[in-house]
């Protein structure tokens, strides 16, 4: 390095420093230089396959850039290639860890333009599924946050809750991750005896079980200095970028799909939505702590209501989707529902055959990525490292 080389200032003893040793240090010219960096692609505190190049000046964040398309897989041109039917498990393979969500908002697109009629029945079993995903997608975001904060007992914890989650889905339709649960007119199977009995215990067993998450984290003074007033987005910014979901929620946007534009029988439910102003990464992990047990209550009322039988499915649509039959009229709708991380959108234009023209997903997790680099300016590198994680993206769903 090159520099002026000074002695270190005399200590207040009136010796130089390091037990009177002749002490330099170099000082060097000017400004320090910014340093580029690579954080991914492959780095757990990334939450996926992304990679962001980050202009460093010292440990200060002067800059961030998010580098995307690791995982691009071209899933919306491949649903103008197969039968709609067809392009159901592809929709899993977005948002991994909210399939059900996604299965919903691709089958809504699907009911809305061919004009399909579902039974009650199956909108009951269509929230049940999706809540129970809902829940269970938060606990993978709080455990693998907790990491990020250095608090890995949450991860446990999390996981652990977790478990019963994927046992209720499983049963709902065979698969622990990416489930093809929705059919158009329904859904894919009926539930098993018992199942009700299970997800109402299950539903007593989360409620103190989200109290325990709480009192590890919502009062602890390491967490608060990690969380308050880091990654701020004003309200009026997060509206800019299109920011959606419990991310908006925290920054003060009073806005939720199953209130605001009801889809399945949503209406019929009671609950509130968790609403936080400060904008920061503690106001989000404020929302999406409440938002567990808000799902709680609308499990508890629909499967309260739950009927004991009745059609899952309307019958023809679902024969006619089995032999590739299904011909919604030519048309262009666009819907969407409230995923996990935001609003989940599928702007389908059917071209009269039994194949998509064209499909196009409006996802969540693009949007709130948007605004990373002006929350972390200013910021050190770990608390890049946690504005980061209270995004709850999934790169899936970025990259599609």
């Amino acid at each position: 390095m090159v520099g002026r080389v000074e002695p270190l200032p005399a200590s207040r003893e009136g010796g130089t420093r390091m037990g009177g040793e002749e002490v330099t240090r170099v000082q060097a010219p000017g400004k320090p230089k910014t340093v580029n960096i690579n954080m991914g692609p492959q780095h757990p505190s990334t939450h996926g396959v992304l990679r962001l190049k980050v202009a460093l000046n010292g440990e200060i964040v002067e800059d961030v850039e998010c580098v995307l398309g690791y995982l691009h897989r071209g899933s919306e041109k491949l649903a103008e290639d197969g039968t709609y039917l067809q392009f159901i498990p592809y929709t899993d393979r977005m948002d991994y860890l909210a399939a059900m969500q996604n299965n919903m908002a691709y089958c809504l697109a699907v009911e809305t333009v061919a004009d399909i009629k579902v039974p009650e029945y199956a909108n009951y079993l269509r929230v049940i599924a999706q809540e129970i995903n809902r829940i269970a997608s938060h606990q993978v975001w709080l455990g693998t946050w907790g990491i990020d904060l250095g608090a890995l007992t949450m991860f446990f914890w999390c996981l652990r809750d977790r478990e019963e989650a994927l046992a209720l889905l499983e049963q709902m339709c065979g698969a622990r991750l990416t489930y093809s649960y929705m059919r158009f007119g329904g859904v894919k199977q009926d539930v098993p005896p018992g199942f009700r009995e299970r997800a109402l215990a299950w539903v007593r067993y989360m409620r103190p079980r989200i109290d325990e998450y709480e009192s590890l984290l919502t009062k602890n003074d390491i967490f608060l200095l990690r969380t308050k007033g880091i990654g701020n987005l004003p309200k009026h910014r997060a509206i800019g970028y299109g920011v959606t979901g419990p991310m908006a929620r925290g920054s003060g946007v009073d806005y939720d799909l199953r209130r605001d534009e009801p889809y399945c029988n949503y209406r019929a439910f009671d609950f509130d939505v968790p609403v936080r102003t400060d904008g920061d990464c503690y106001a989000r992990y404020e929302v999406r702590v409440e938002e567990m047990r808000q799902s709680c209550d609308i499990l508890e009322q629909a499967l309260t209501r739950l009927p004991e039988r009745g059609p899952y499915i309307a019958p023809e649509v679902g024969e006619r989707a089995k032999q590739n039959r299904l011909k919604p009229p030519a048309g262009e709708v666009y819907t969407r529902v409230e995923n996990p991380r935001g609003e989940l959108g599928v702007l389908l234009v059917s071209d009269g055959s039994n194949k998509p023209y064209r499909v196009k997903v409006r996802p969540a997790s693009l949007s709130n990525l948007q605004p990373l680099p002006e929350m972390v300016r200013g910021l050190k590198i770990p608390d890049l490292v946690a504005t980061l994680g209270s995004t709850d993206i999934t790169l899936g769903d970025v990259d599609r």
